[in-house]
């Protein structure tokens, strides 16, 4: 029986081991990986259809929701075919280019994602706080150059991480214990000063993250004000119910990223393939579940994707 080649062939290739310890259910675990990755895509790109195809969907939150699902479709390809390829077939050799290339794209759509969740904090603020002025302040063309905007940003704050590590003598033991090239996991199995990079990956998390928060936080306070205001409790009720959908989004898209950062730095005692688990449920979950978040809660889509997913 022909076997694959698990080592090296030269000095400029990665070992990506998969899930450490849990070799033998590799092949068990590619089953919610596998599901999960088709479930995300058919959702995704359905709601980048059903947007493209219905004139009256050409809105600014509807355009914002099509950016959210490219993010989607982007952090769970960077991830998922490859670990498939190391659970079915064992292939789990890659190029250190290979590897710098998918940290990027990885880094830099999370990123992205992050940015444009922030533009939805402000839309929601606009349409509740200040409905009357909604069109005249957010238009499509604002909307295309905030998306701009923080894609310029992910790349400028991204590119920075695969040059550093680009500089760095990398040691005999080139294996990854991961489904995907981590930073700090190709960090770790450098035999240089890594000092830089050890600093620069907090900062950027920091400089991204908190930023954005930050963002959503005040947006989100501004909004709490002006209903408390309200005196009618069914008005309070219809404000944060147009709220709901992208609090849940940001929920799932921030609990586990941030859950992971702080267990891979401090989480010493947490095993390796919880850790390594947990870090895939954030390129796997959220993206399957916004679509279908959205479809459920925004009417306007639900109805147009129900056009389409019912004829007879």
């Amino acid at each position: 029986m022909a076997t694959f080649n698990l080592t090296p062939s030269d000095s400029s290739t990665f070992i990506l081991n998969g899930i450490p310890g849990l070799e033998a259910a590799h092949i068990w675990i590619s089953i919610p990986f596998s599901t999960f990755y088709i479930i995300s895509l058919l959702g995704n790109f359905m709601v980048l259809f059903v947007v493209s195809k219905e004139q009256t969907l050409h809105k600014p939150m509807f355009l914002l929701l099509c950016m959210l699902a490219l993010t989607d479709i982007g952090i769970s390809t960077c991830i998922v075919p490859k670990a498939l390829c190391i659970f079915w077939f064992r292939s789990k050799g890659i190029t250190v280019d290979g590897c710098l290339t998918q940290m990027f794209f990885l880094h830099a759509v999370a990123a992205m994602q992050s940015a444009i969740l922030v533009t939805m904090a402000f839309d929601r603020y606009i349409a509740i706080c200040d409905p009357l002025r909604y069109a005249t302040i957010l238009t499509n063309t604002r909307i295309a150059k905030l998306g701009l905007v923080g894609l310029i940003r992910a790349v400028l704050l991204v590119l920075p991480v695969p040059l550093l590590l680009w500089r760095l003598p990398f040691c005999t033991n080139r294996v990854i214990p991961h489904t995907y090239c981590e930073h700090l996991a190709v960090v770790k199995i450098s035999c240089g000063d890594t000092r830089i990079n050890r600093t620069y990956g907090p900062v950027m998390v920091l400089v991204i993250i908190g930023l954005d928060l930050t963002l959503i936080g005040l947006s989100y306070g501004l909004i709490i004000r002006d209903v408390l205001r309200i005196s009618s409790k069914k008005a309070h009720r219809k404000a944060l119910n147009t709220c709901t959908a992208h609090i849940c989004v940001m929920m799932m898209s921030y609990t586990p990223y941030l859950f992971t950062a702080l267990t891979h730095r401090f989480g010493q005692g947490i095993a390796a393939h919880v850790h390594i688990l947990l870090a895939n449920v954030h390129v796997l979950v959220p993206p399957m579940l916004n679509p279908i978040i959205y479809g459920v809660k925004t009417k306007e889509l639900r109805d147009k994707v129900g056009k389409y997913t019912c004829r007879r």
